[in-house]
């Protein structure tokens, strides 16, 4: 009853609704003072277009229902990352039996951090009101996005009055930060000609003689690797999978401070930065954790599960540069207690000054070891002479400008 009452009052307040009764009105008085044969066949067909355009106002789009389905265009459709374009499919369902002439359809897309997208496509509907429309999105960046209410207008065939109405279908997907492979990190690497007096442990993923497992066979494997009973067994090459030495846990501090980036570009090349080291991690099966300091410091805790790592990425996907502290060191003095002895302390952030040298100092004193990627795009001779100072200091330090350039600089091509 109540969505009844709602569409009445709507069609009260519309002005083509009291013209259209006006003129009702002025045929039945001319029946009534006038008579004759035309003064009812004229009352007749105004009353009949009075009762076609009730009956649409009470039917027809106000009454829409839509199922929407979102494609990648990718084997993996699930997973989206940054570039990522993405396919709507939208069917809709009109209810009753008078036809439309066509029914314009609005979109909007929301992201996360309040950023949006309007898609407005028109369709013609079947004689039984179905119809689909299908449209792509731009190229996405990282973040969480969610389609609101959809709206549809359509007309009456003679164009008097519009009709509108909205319905909700789901639709809400996640885009994952743009990453690159790198095939090398060099501060793992004890015989680089850069490592300083901090690298005393084993930086290398040597094996052990302990079986890990069976791998597929890799052109250029020993004889001695071949597991002869798994190839037996399964009538495919297969080779023993042993067991890596560990290394020293690693922790990725990301600086989400409002104050730190003076603009987005900056901020989503930190977020690509620490979303490709923490896939390295996991191919080279290292155990990182993530703490990112933004308006509510978040600490993950290291490990080598594949479940916590694809935590740490999601968590990424949300995370803004809102964070109002000017200095990181409380931030984390706050959750130093979770900090594994001997673990290596990389910091991503664009600050160059007294602030990030406390943090470094901070880690080296608690038995870490402190290294720093700074993100500059500007590729300014301050980052040049920061890396020299923190070398001088032995500490390890990186320049990244450009995504492209990561697998360069982490692997020693320039620091």
């Amino acid at each position: 009853m109540r969505p009844l009452l709602t569409t009445v009052n709507r069609g009260l307040r519309h002005p083509r609704v009291w013209g259209i009764a006006m003129v009702w009105m002025c045929c039945l008085a001319y029946v009534l003072f006038q008579g004759g044969k035309t003064s009812l066949m004229l009352l007749s067909m105004v009353t009949l277009l009075c009762l076609y355009l009730a009956i649409a106002g009470f039917s027809g789009v106000k009454r829409t229902r839509g199922v929407r389905r979102l494609s990648s265009g990718h084997n993996h459709e699930e997973l989206l990352h940054a570039g990522d374009q993405v396919q709507v499919q939208l069917s809709l369902t009109i209810p009753g039996f008078l036809p439309l002439p066509y029914v314009v359809v609005r979109e909007m897309l929301h992201r996360h951090n309040g950023e949006s997208w309007s898609f407005k496509e028109s369709l013609i509907p079947s004689m039984r009101g179905h119809g689909e429309l299908s449209f792509q999105t731009p190229p996405l960046e990282r973040g969480k996005y969610v389609f609101s209410d959809t709206e549809c207008a359509s007309e009456d065939i003679f164009g008097l009055i519009e009709h509108r109405g909205t319905f909700k279908a789901s639709g809400e997907f996640r885009v994952l930060p743009r990453t690159v492979f790198i095939p090398y990190w060099q501060l793992y690497d004890r015989k680089s000609r850069l490592s300083g007096p901090q690298t005393a442990l084993t930086r290398s993923r040597r094996e052990t003689t302990q079986i890990n497992g069976v791998r597929d066979y890799v052109y250029g494997d020993r004889l001695s690797r071949i597991h002869w009973n798994a190839t037996a067994k399964t009538g495919n090459w297969k080779s023993k999978e042993f067991e890596h030495e560990s290394v020293p846990k690693t922790i990725l501090v990301l600086d989400a401070m409002a104050g730190s980036y003076p603009h987005g570009e900056a901020f989503e090349l930190a977020v690509s930065t620490t979303a490709s080291l923490l896939e390295y991690g996991t191919r080279e099966r290292m155990g990182m954790g993530l703490l990112t300091l933004s308006e509510e410091p978040c600490f993950m805790p290291p490990s080598e599960s594949l479940i916590e790592r694809q935590k740490m990425i999601h968590h990424l996907v949300d995370i803004q540069d809102n964070g109002q502290d000017q200095s990181l060191l409380p931030g984390v003095e706050k959750i130093a207690r979770q900090f594994p002895q001997g673990a290596y302390f990389v910091v991503v952030s664009p600050q160059k000054d007294d602030k990030i040298l406390e943090l470094l100092r901070w880690a080296d004193t608690r038995g870490m070891t402190p290294c720093h990627i700074l993100i500059d795009p500007a590729e300014s001779r301050r980052s040049s002479e920061w890396n020299a100072m923190l070398r001088g200091r032995g500490t390890r330090s990186f320049t990244v400008a450009h995504l492209q350039e990561l697998p360069t600089v982490m692997g020693g091509g320039s620091v």
